[in-house]
């Protein structure tokens, strides 16, 4: 569908523009201009008045790319996915403008109420707010909102406003209600399944609310299972698309530097890379596990990775339970994955009644507790629940890499199966590479699955000087 310009450029009328349908027939003008003589581009500005002049460059429909423009339809998610620099942020706050303006600058426009989200508070601010394509550099002068730093709040002239969150803190979004939506680079916030769930009850306002989703791809959950869903639109477009808003050297020295690898699939062409690149569990290796039969007598454990603290907006609590076969040689030993009843936000006393309650269910022998960051009290929350628990606390003494790297080993052996229902620890697995965890946050539920086979499989088959664990 073509663009016409002459319906969006106050003061341009149809007889100033005989190509009143988009010249050409594209619909961005800026394409236009790319490939016009300079007899057309003349032709072109002087057949524009004075307040079409003045308008030009704030009228984004004409500047902007194809991938940068809202897909029609009833869609209830935009999300514009691509390459770094491909001009994500300044479709989404272009979108913004878009909808909170009116006719006038005291006019309504279509959304009163808009929740900008990023990573964090200062992400928000400095990238979607004070950004150099953030919104108040879109604004034309006489619609620029006004930015209130003490409430962290833009506001209209026409009284919309725009209130600023963080994905840190999802429990923020409890409350307020909006009719529109902008979140920044989604795939990499700590919290992300938390905090777009929140996202959802709140966008509650206006007859049909909406949200655009400006991002570069990362393999997480969440954005995968935006992607899936049936009423969400997608945009694309590598680094590459944007070239004439680049530096030069900047595309040649990423370019040359990570063209043809995984990293440039997912932050130049804007991908989505289902492995990670020197990754301890492949794909191969994870539906291996998937595919391999239960032993029929197994030995249980439960192991527990807690948070540092307790609170709502505190990190998962680790909870995977494994049986294994310890019959004969140590070396023909093999293991299954039975549950991950990891929890989020539990206090003390909930994430141990919650691994209590996994030990009942599977008939587990032992839990394995990790001892760093709470010492002996880790231990003593347990046994105010149940004193006579048997308890083996583990101290790691190197990183979470190093410990994890026998456990993945154990899988290339085809010594570990996988019940069904893992896909959450299977995505840390899937994030755990040689250079170190690559995902979002912390591998509570991978940190849990290495003490329990560190437990059953490595510590009695005396390695365990490898894994760079002490037993208490």
């Amino acid at each position: 569908m073509s663009t016409n310009f002459a319906s969006v450029l106050p003061g341009l009328s149809e007889p100033e523009a005989g190509w009143t349908s988009g010249p050409r027939g594209m619909k961005s003008g800026a394409a236009w201009l790319a490939s016009a003589t300079q007899e057309e581009i003349d032709g072109f500005l002087g057949g524009l008045g004075e307040n079409a002049l003045l308008s030009l460059p704030w009228i984004f429909d004409f500047w902007a790319l194809p991938h940068q423009l809202p897909p029609e339809g009833a869609w209830k998610t935009w999300v514009i996915m691509g390459g770094r620099g491909a001009g994500k942020t300044r479709a989404g706050a272009e979108w913004v403008r878009a909808m909170v303006e009116g006719a006038t600058a005291a006019a309504p426009g279509r959304v009163r109420r808009v929740a900008l989200v990023a990573g964090t508070l200062e992400q928000a601010r400095e990238v979607m707010v004070l950004g150099e394509s953030g919104i108040l550099a879109c604004s034309p002068p006489d619609r620029r909102p006004k930015w209130i730093a003490s409430r962290n709040m833009l506001e209209w002239e026409n009284g919309a406003v725009a209130q600023l969150f963080s994905a840190h803190d999802p429990e923020r979004l409890r409350g307020p209600q909006f009719d529109a939506a902008w979140t920044d680079e989604l795939a990499k916030w700590p919290k992300a399944e938390e905090t777009w769930d929140q996202l959802q009850f709140a966008l509650r306002l206006g007859a049909h609310p909406q949200q655009v989703v400006t991002t570069t791809p990362r393999n997480v959950e969440a954005l995968k299972a935006i992607l899936r869903n049936p009423s969400t639109v997608v945009t694309h477009a590598p680094t590459e698309a944007n070239r004439a808003y680049l530096a030069e050297s900047f595309l040649a020295e990423v370019e040359a530097r990570f063209a043809g690898t995984w990293k440039g699939a997912q932050e130049l062409q804007g991908l989505i890379v289902d492995e990670v690149e020197g990754a301890l569990w492949t794909p191969a290796m994870i539906a291996a596990a998937q595919a391999a039969p239960e032993p029929a007598e197994m030995r249980v454990v439960v192991a527990v990775d807690p948070p540092v603290t307790g609170t709502k907006t505190s990190d998962e609590c680790g909870i995977v339970v494994v049986g294994a076969d310890t019959r004969g040689q140590a070396g023909t030993w093999r293991a299954m994955v039975l549950a991950d009843r990891t929890v989020r936000g539990a206090t003390p006393d909930g994430w141990a009644r919650a691994a209590l309650a996994a030990m009942e269910e599977f008939g587990a022998e032992r839990m394995v507790v990790e001892v760093n960051q709470g010492g002996d009290l880790v231990a003593q929350v347990v046994r105010q629940v149940d004193p006579l628990v048997p308890i083996r606390e583990v101290r790691a003494m190197q990183g979470k890499r190093l410990r994890a790297e026998p456990v993945a080993a154990l899988y290339e052996q085809g010594r570990v199966g996988h019940r069904r229902g893992l896909v959450k620890l299977e995505a840390q697995m899937a994030q755990m590479a040689h250079t170190g965890w690559q995902g979002q946050g912390s591998p509570d539920r991978l940190d849990a699955l290495v003490w329990a086979l560190t437990e059953l499989m490595i510590a009695p088959s005396g390695r365990i000087g490898r894994p760079g664990v002490r037993m208490i």
